[in-house]
């Protein structure tokens, strides 16, 4: 490196302070990403008994932080909360866990027919993820359980395999993600932007919609893309039963009708200025909207017991009842059993189905679906965390945890739902506790109300998913997305589309590669700003500033756009560094070229403010006539130097 004279010696005094004991200013240069800084200097050899001491300390040093008190409480965050638990809290969390779980029973019916698994499978995903949730969770709006994105990615992951993959894949879920939060890698849900989600959602919530339509008209069709259900609806759409439309039709209208009362207040906005009157039956509209999917599940289902009595029906046999409409049927009464999932099955034929080939029976859906569950648990973290920072590595545990737990009482992924977790919300949740009674509800549902699942339509689960999910179209975001960037609409747009002709695990990586073509072209191209300055000798000079760190990606479109600009003006060139934190070994190649291409010229090239350890990155080509400075007043020292030695070189050629 060739720094000024008259301030070299000035300039390593102020290095070997930095390198001392001066924390501000190595702070100052070493800006950015750890993977571009190195250590100017040689560092001691050390042989394999002094690394493995060193490896062994490191080992011991990091086990004792594992078991600190607050590492622990970090990690089971209940420790944080239920110190201060009060008797407030208690009410208020069992009110809300009552209100969800009187939700979460007739949705995780209906999600787990949605899944392609009987309707007894999303109830046992409802409360063991649930009361664990408890202890590991950290945002008290999330209620675990079945929702429905997740559900179609089951049914998209699935094919049709049944329950037992549906356990497997689950227990796959839950150790995906427990993995994830080890080695640390909740970072991946920061290449999903929020177009791409938005776009993402927007196309869960038709597919959704189109594969409901089955239950809802009384018809057998199946399909995973939006072509297929609408061929496969198609087909046989000419055996529709009347019954099935009517009830789902009524059925969609009751409950939009009972979300709209449970959104309107009668009487004064202000609170403080209602009287009890008002307080009372706002509370009252409230609650009947809120509990919306339990009534019309209930009197549904009172339609058809009523129906199925009248016609003398055996519900114990396995023949389908004579009504006009279907019914859930048989459902198995009790807990499940506590059993681990199976990773191997056996034919009829005799044959064994060995773990491996399940697991390439399930597909890449068992990579894609964790994330997925996961982005809709971060999700809403974020919007209930009123600004405070969210622990994605602890919900990947916690999410992880909850879905190993559910596989062993033959459940199917699940995670948090966006719904539900509205519904908490509104009825006062204080504390993750509210998991623990609507996880018991669930229970209580399971031990004692199993024979009166029988009578519950398929129409009425159908509207209650289509009902919830055609809000999920997220049409609002197109207009502020359009008048914030343009550009961000192309990789929302494309996941839209992808997700809704091709599979679902494609669409979110088609979206999720635009994403990344998007940052790799703005580290290819990085903005330089180009202005001609003068020195204070009156010597015009174009400063040239990249806004980014100079990597192998964009370093040639750097260099030929400093010698086109260099040619163009003939000017001396200052490449202000300030806002290069980092470099590469192609980057130190180029800049060596482009030193020799200025050196042969006679044109003067200079480097500001280029930070130690990218001058080390540099320096290991051995470039000459790489020049720096790091004080304007050097400049003009630097700039009379070239001119001195441009002049004799005339001289010396004019002789």
């Amino acid at each position: 490196m060739t720094i000024t004279n008259d301030d070299k010696d000035r300039h390593q005094n102020r290095c070997e302070k930095m390198e001392v004991n001066d924390n501000n200013l190595r702070s100052q240069y070493t800006i950015g990403s750890n993977d571009f800084i190195h250590e100017v200097g040689e560092r001691p050899k050390k042989n394999v008994k002094e690394k493995f001491h060193e490896f062994s300390s490191c080992l011991n040093s990091n086990s004792k932080t594992v078991f600190t008190y607050k590492t622990i409480t970090k990690r089971l965050p209940i420790l944080q909360w239920w110190p201060t638990y009060t008797t407030a809290d208690c009410i208020g969390d069992l009110l809300a866990g009552i209100t969800v779980g009187l939700t979460l029973i007739p949705q995780s019916m209906a999600y787990s027919a949605l899944a392609g698994l009987p309707p007894q499978q999303g109830l046992y995903g409802s409360f063991v993820g649930s009361l664990m949730y408890v202890f590991l969770g950290t945002c008290k709006e999330v209620p675990m359980g079945p929702t429905a994105i997740v559900s179609l990615m089951t049914y998209n992951t699935l094919h049709g395999l049944g329950p037992v993959y549906g356990t497997l894949l689950c227990f796959l879920t839950g150790v995906i993600q427990l993995l994830m939060s080890i080695v640390g890698l909740g970072f991946l849900i920061d290449f999903i932007s929020g177009p791409v989600n938005s776009g993402f959602t927007s196309a869960v919530a038709i597919l959704i919609v189109a594969s409901q339509i089955k239950d809802l008209i009384g018809i057998k069709a199946a399909g995973t893309t939006l072509l297929d259900m609408i061929i496969s609806i198609s087909k046989d759409i000419n055996h529709f039963q009347l019954g099935d439309t009517w009830l789902g039709i009524i059925c969609i209208v009751v409950i939009l009708l009972l979300r709209r009362m449970a959104l309107y207040q009668i009487g004064p906005k202000d609170v403080k200025e209602q009287t009890t009157f008002h307080k009372i039956m706002n509370r009252s509209m409230w609650l009947i909207g809120t509990f919306r999917n339990s009534i019309v599940v209930i009197v549904s289902s009172y339609v058809g017991y009523v129906y199925i009595t009248s016609t003398g029906h055996d519900v114990t046999s396995s023949e389908i009842p004579p009504i006009p409409f279907k019914v859930v049927g048989k459902i198995p009464s009790g807990l499940p059993d506590f059993d681990l999932p199976k990773f191997s099955i056996t034919r009829d034929n005799g044959t064994t189905v060995g773990f491996f080939e399940m697991v390439s029976n399930i597909g890449s859906g068992v990579i894609v679906l964790p994330i997925i569950a996961l982005i809709e648990t971060i999700s809403i973290c974020k919007t209930f965390a009123d600004g405070k920072p969210v622990d994605a590595t602890q919900e990947l545990m916690a999410t992880g945890l909850c879905n190993i737990g559910n596989s062993f009482f033959h459940a199917y992924p699940g995670s948090g739902s966006f719904s539900r977790s509205a519904v908490t919300a509104a009825s006062g949740v204080r504390t993750p506790m509210e998991g623990l009674y609507a996880g018991i509800l669930v229970i209580v549902a399971l031990l004692f109300c199993t024979p009166y699942l029988y009578y519950i339509p398929k129409a009425a689960l159908a509207a209650i998913i289509i009902a919830a999910v055609i809000f999920m179209v997220e049409v609002r975001v197109v207009r502020p997305i359009y008048r914030s960037k343009k550009s961000d609409l192309i990789p929302g747009l494309a996941t839209f589309f992808a997700c809704l002709v091709l599979p679902l695990e494609i669409g979110v990586l088609i979206g999720i590669g635009l994403n990344l073509v998007s940052i790799l072209y703005h580290a290819a191209r990085p903005k330089l700003l180009i202005e001609v300055h003068k020195t204070r000798d009156g010597i015009n000079y174009l400063m040239v500033t990249p806004d980014r760190c100079l990597v192998f990606p964009s370093v040639d479109y750097v260099r030929n756009l400093v010698m086109k600009q260099s040619l163009k003006r003939e000017l001396p060139v200052v490449i202000d560094c300030s806002h290069i934190y980092g470099a590469d070994f192609t980057a130190a190649k180029v800049i060596e070229m482009l030193t020799q291409d200025f050196s042969k010229r006679g044109q003067a090239l200079f480097f500001y403010n280029l930070k130690p350890s990218v001058v080390a990155v540099f320096e290991g080509v051995q470039p000459k006539g790489f020049i720096t400075y790091y004080h304007r007043h050097d400049l003009d020292q630097l700039f009379q130097r070239w001119k001195h030695q441009r002049q004799q070189m005339e001289n010396s050629s004019a002789d």
